[in-house]
């Protein structure tokens, strides 16, 4: 396989540092040997197992030959100066390559040789190198340790004072991890300047009202930002009562932070001017950049080590008491407490923060991601994951850059904490709207809610339902299950309550009759509690509590919903019944909410304990997201089985053939189709091709079955759908129905028709659709249903992103309405599903090995009781590169 010429990217050291990857070549011959040439002696001895300096000019020569196969060297720079080289030269007749890395001397203990090495070993594996082979010298503990820590497994082996390593590169969940936490310490130390500045500048700030600059000024002066604060305007000296420089450049002292808001066109010159001066990070609330502008922000950013967020945002806060940072131009301070949030939006931002004000919940750190250049809704993950303070994330994303990346930070941090979102563009129109307002590719409905599904992120639909949600997850326990137990003081109520209830996906199972008699003896005359528990309105706050205390403790039910209305039996306002449920002894078990018809504000904290809605559906809802949450946190972590009999190697082969006959891609031949799925050990239904009438007899008497059945596929380049077409013929038996079908398809396709498919009649069983779907940003995805003709008319199908785990699996197969089929519903044959599992495991593999496989659909597979097997089989390629979308660097 052939080397590919990666752009140069941009990556985080540990320490936030930006350096820039790129491949070296002919042009570096002079920076190579002034790299080696400055080496302390010992570092070069280390590097050459000798301080001799002809070495670098060898070196140097190495680097400067010609692009030639099985050879590629990598640079880091930071600010244009060489600060560490990797480079590989593949050894001969085998699959792996000699490696060698060199960092400057004042760039150890940074992360340079490992993230050079992270990037060298991508490449190898892109072009087919499954192991590095290195040298060094015993005494070179840093250097062995740089490989030990890789993640990667090791051989080691000792030859006098030299050590051999051996590195294999293929990369597991081990690996994975370990990239993980080299990438989250990187991320974090880079926002630091961010979100914990230590000083503060706005560039753009207005002298008189009604300028953003100017709010964003006030905003961090009354809010008692903790550092420095500068501004800086063209002519004025103070502004608010703070120091006003006129340029970037007179300022006292480099910022940490600078906030800009000056017109559109003149964004790129101020932040050059920043990061010419050392400024660390920029938040740009400017909107409207052309693409120009645009461009020449990201370069500037990147080459001076800037991180971003904006531009077109609201701006950021961190009510940390040691920072007290609001650089927002919102109309109240976010008030402290623990909810992260991060949207895209400036007005869903608004709308949050004063959902949040009104319940009560603080936050600890809020940032306006607006077109989202840079700093992203994975960023902020990270953060919150590692600041000890943080315990609900809530996000708006209308786009995402890296969404396999998202969906891996998110899924571990999902685990220590409730990860909210509102989904975003479900309708076409809503899409639309978004990639128009975010400036950012719309993703279809099915992939996002499988990218949310599977990284335990909670996903509802309105900021409304978030908020609603939002209020349950700060103040309860979660629930164990769906079963809800209903008290009210108005049967009617009650009633419209289980409604909303059993509408959210909820159980409202009928009580015990030793519960019911519990609850009976606490609760007036007339009381009813079989669930709904009907209180009658001369309940007393006394018996509430009591009633709702013994739902809670007692097994038969997960959560408890309260609704109330107020009656002149208990008191003229009625406030004394919900002051019931906040009045409860120990902290319950259970969850508990309240719904109070007569509550003017859609959801409340009673006492900030218990969420209080003013309708039964919003409350149900809430339940139900938070039920969803428990069953996700209950599950064990997704494990990967291991696949026998995979030939990657060939599948490449035969993709990398067709893609060099056919450059721009499209629809492989049966044959070709069916030979991919052999390198992955996807079973197939035998079949036969043939190409004239008499290949076609032959076929069927060798593939006919029992009865002598076939089925005959006319084929064509371009032929999608067979039966709206009518080109094939089923039920045939003997050599004279064949012979009559295969002249019916010549008579009317003529020349178009290049042969036919023969395969036996298949077996009674259930019809399946599965298939791969190579989304743009997201990567491979894994959709499986109901099959046969009517798959696009039912739309029975449920997705996930491969690679799949085992619980993915489960989900896929369990998901689709038509899934009570496999277990024999309605006399339907049951499925082998141990053998159903192991095709979408292989199929999932199939599409994470081949990125060019663009789309692929098995419909029908054949799901009985002595196995699965793919029917008929669509593959379409397309030339495309396989890309690692966990390999640290910024976007």
């Amino acid at each position: 396989m052939a080397e590919i010429q990666e752009p140069p990217v941009y990556a985080l050291l540990v320490d936030g540092t930006t350096v820039r990857i790129r491949c070296a070549g002919p042009d570096d011959q002079d920076a190579v040997r002034h790299f080696y040439e400055q080496m302390s002696p010992d570092n070069l001895r280390l590097r050459f197992f000798s301080a001799s300096r002809t070495s670098a000019r060898h070196a140097a020569e190495r680097v400067a030959r010609r692009p030639r196969p099985g050879y590629r060297a990598l640079a880091a720079e930071h600010e244009g100066t060489l600060v560490g080289l990797a480079e590989y030269e593949a050894l001969p007749d085998i699959t792996a390559a000699e490696v060698s890395l060199a960092v400057d001397d004042a760039w150890h203990h940074r992360g340079v040789g490992t993230l050079l090495l992270e990037h060298l070993a991508d490449a190898a594996r892109t072009a087919g190198i499954t192991a590095f082979r290195a040298d060094a010298l015993a005494e070179n503990h840093e250097v062995l340790k740089v490989f030990t820590d890789l993640g990667l497994h090791v051989d080691r082996h000792w030859d006098g004072p030299e050590v051999h390593c051996t590195v294999e590169l293929a990369s597991d969940e081990h690996y994975l991890s370990v990239v993980d936490t080299r990438a989250g310490l990187a991320d974090v130390a880079s926002l630091r300047p961010l979100l914990r500045p230590r000083s503060v500048a706005v560039v753009g700030a207005g002298r008189k009202p009604g300028s953003v600059g100017r709010a964003v000024l006030r905003n961090l002066h009354t809010g008692s930002f903790t550092g420095r604060l500068f501004a800086v305007h063209p002519e004025a000296v103070t502004i608010l009562g703070i120091r006003a420089c006129h340029t970037v450049a007179d300022l006292p002292l480099v910022p940490d932070l600078a906030v800009i808001a000056v017109p559109a066109s003149a964004v790129p010159h101020v932040a050059e001017e920043c990061g010419e001066l050392g400024v660390r990070a920029l938040c740009v609330v400017s909107a409207g950049l052309d693409a120009a502008a645009a461009t020449a922000l990201m370069e500037t950013c990147r080459r001076h080590g800037m991180r971003l967020t904006g531009p077109n945002c609201l701006g950021l806060a961190n009510t940390e008491p040691d920072v007290q940072l609001d650089a927002t131009f919102a109309a109240r301070h976010p008030g402290p407490g623990t909810a992260g949030v991060a949207v895209q939006s400036g007005g869903v931002g608004i709308a949050l923060l004063d959902g949040l004000h009104r319940l009560g919940i603080g936050v600890s750190t809020f940032v306006s991601l607006g077109e989202k250049y840079d700093v992203s809704g994975n960023d902020l993950l990270q953060w919150w994951e590692s600041d000890e303070r943080t315990d609900l994330a809530l996000l708006h994303l209308e786009s995402f850059g890296n969404p396999r990346a998202f969906s891996r930070t998110a899924r571990r941090v999902a685990r220590t904490m409730p990860v909210l979102t509102v989904d975003a563009g479900r309708s076409t129109s809503g899409r639309r709207a978004a990639a128009s307002h975010s400036a950012a590719a719309a993703t279809r409905t099915m992939t996002r809610q499988a990218l949310f599904t599977q990284a335990g992120v909670t996903a509802t639909r309105t900021i409304g339902e978030l908020l609603d949600t939002a209020a349950l997850l700060h103040s309860q326990p979660l629930p164990t299950g769906s079963n809800v137990a209903i008290v009210s003081n108005a049967g009617g109520a009650a009633v419209l309550a289980a409604d909303a209830c059993e509408e959210a996906g909820l159980t409202v199972p009928a009580l015990g009759t030793n519960l019911v008699d519990q609850l009976l003896s606490e609760l007036p005359a007339g009381a009813s509690a079989t669930n709904p528990v009907d209180t009658t309105p001369v309940v007393n706050e006394d018996q509430l509590r009591s009633v709702v205390e013994r739902l809670a403790a007692h097994g038969a039910v997960d959560a408890v919903l309260v609704l109330l209305v107020p009656t002149a039996v208990t008191s003229a306002t009625g406030d004394d019944l919900p002051r019931a449920l906040v009045r409860v002894g120990a902290p319950l078990p259970r969850p508990v909410v309240a719904v109070l018809p007569a509550q003017a504000a859609r959801v409340g904290l009673l006492q900030g304990t218990v969420p209080a809605y003013s309708e039964a559906q919003d409350a149900a809802r809430a339940l139900s997201y938070a039920a969803s949450r428990a069953r996700w946190l209950a599950r064990q972590p997704d494990s990967y089985p291991e696949l026998t009999g995979i030939d990657t190697r060939a599948a490449h082969t035969i993709v990398d053939a067709f893609v060099a006959d056919h450059p721009e891609g499209g629809w492989l031949d049966p044959r070709t189709a069916a030979a991919l799925l052999d390198q992955y050990r996807i079973p197939q239904i035998p079949w036969a091709w043939a190409r004239d009438e008499d290949e076609a007899v032959v076929a069927a008497e060798r593939l006919a079955g029992a009865d002598g059945r076939v089925v005959m596929k006319a084929h064509w380049p371009g032929l999608l759908h067979k039966s709206e077409q009518r080109a094939l013929h089923l039920d045939l038996r003997g050599s004279q129905q064949v012979r009559a079908a295969h002249r019916d398809l010549e008579t009317r396709f003529g020349d178009l028709m290049t042969g036919v498919v023969i395969q036996p009649l298949a077996d009674r069983g259930t019809e399946l659709f599965a298939g791969i779907v190579q989304d743009e940003v997201f990567g491979p995805l894994i959709v499986f249903g109901a099959g046969g003709t009517a798959t696009e008319l039912l739309a029975d199908h449920s997705a996930r992103l491969a690679p799949l785990g085992d619980r993915d699996v489960h989900d896929l197969i369990t998901s689709p309405r038509c899934a009570p089929l496999l277990f024999g519903y309605a006399g339907a044959p049951t499925a082998e599903l141990d053998g159903l599992e192991l095709l979408l495991h292989r199929l999932s593999r199939m599409a994470c090995d081949l990125p060019q496989v663009a789309e692929a659909d098995l419909n029908p597979v054949l799901a009985g009781p002595h196995g699965n097997a793919a029917l008929d089989v669509r593959i379409r390629i397309e030339p495309r590169q396989a890309h690692d979308p966990y390999l640290r660097r910024l976007r």
